[in-house]
């Protein structure tokens, strides 16, 4: 089976993989790894992209575990020696949620981003793992605040993150009633707006907006620095809807259990 090409960080110590939108089978304008469940995709493409990811980080597919995101704070815990539901499933029976905690080095938790913040975590020890689907709304929300409350209830210690690739500061322009929106819950957050060169407009700087929430938390953190609308390696709505057709793919960011070496 053909490995697609994926992005690791060094403050991880457990398996995982940030995976581009390179190496799948998928067609145009889906072109080729899409993990998108939610997308227009053919299924059996999707599958077998997701088939791909799992095999990259070494569990089998039907443990390769997904939610039906919805810009939510919801977390689902996976427990060691529970059951658990597959990829395969379909998307429609898949829990909605937008974050995954597990003690279970046998599960791989994804999480699928085409702009949005994927957010990997692990515990020093590397015994428990989170990934969290972080956009505008959820990390607002609270999603990343309610990874780490679940994480630290299994006993994880001594937390590290990494923000995945996501749409950057500089091609992330805004209007004024997303900006208020953020300001009602974190008036501290004026801080990660500065002019755009529209009027009304901001740029939004989401990847250092997910880091704040994570150092408030005495998580260790750091972003990927890739800008998904600016590195056509990656899927990004915003490009595709720029271009006049907002169909896309989505790319996985994914983590297990256990340390590495």
């Amino acid at each position: 089976m053909i490995q697609p090409p994926f992005f690791l960080s060094s403050l991880l110590p457990v398996r995982h993989g940030f995976f581009t939108r390179h190496g799948g089978v998928s067609a145009a304008p889906y072109e080729t790894l899409n993990g998108g469940l939610g997308t227009q995709d053919q299924p059996e493409d999707v599958q077998e992209n997701r088939c791909r990811m799992a095999a990259a980080v070494g569990v089998e597919p039907e443990h390769f575990v997904a939610l039906r995101q919805v810009h939510g704070a919801d977390v689902h815990v996976l427990r060691h020696g529970q059951e658990v539901w597959s990829h395969t499933d379909g998307h429609e029976v898949l829990p909605a949620g937008d974050a995954l905690v597990t003690d279970c080095p046998e599960v791989a938790l994804g999480v699928a981003t085409a702009d949005c913040a994927p957010v990997l975590l692990s515990s020093d020890d590397g015994r428990i793992v989170g990934a969290a689907h972080a956009g505008w709304r959820g990390a607002v929300g609270g999603v990343l605040e309610q990874t780490v409350e679940q994480m630290r209830l299994l006993g994880a210690e001594g937390l590290r993150a990494v923000v995945g690739p996501c749409i950057g500061p500089a091609s992330y322009e805004v209007g004024g009633d997303m900006r208020r929106a953020v300001l009602e819950r974190h008036p501290e957050g004026d801080r990660f707006f500065v002019p755009a060169a529209r009027d009304g407009h901001c740029q939004f700087d989401l990847p250092a907006f997910c880091l704040s929430r994570l150092e408030r938390l005495g998580v260790k953190a750091e972003w990927t620095g890739h800008d998904t609308l600016a590195d056509e390696q990656f899927f990004s709505h915003r490009r595709a809807t720029l271009k006049g057709d907002a169909r896309t793919g989505r790319q996985v960011s994914v983590i297990r259990a256990g340390r590495t070496g």
